[in-house]
């Protein structure tokens, strides 16, 4: 038997709690790290306040 551990894919935050150092299921850190899906992060950033933590952290959002 394997004891090995399977590893999922994180799912994001719906809205990102901008602590500071970000926590691994921040839809910010995601972007950065190129781990999120582009429909996905249109979807979560399409609310103001993600947006504008986004926009602090310098990060290009997609486009509609």
């Amino acid at each position: 038997m394997s004891s090995g551990k399977k590893s999922k894919a994180l799912k994001p935050k719906k809205k990102c709690c901008a602590d500071k150092p970000r926590c691994k299921r921040c839809p910010i850190r995601l972007l950065a790290e190129g781990k999120l899906d582009p429909a996905t992060a249109k979807e979560i950033f399409a609310k103001d306040r993600n947006r504008k933590q986004a926009k602090k952290a310098k990060l290009e959002i997609p486009s509609c």
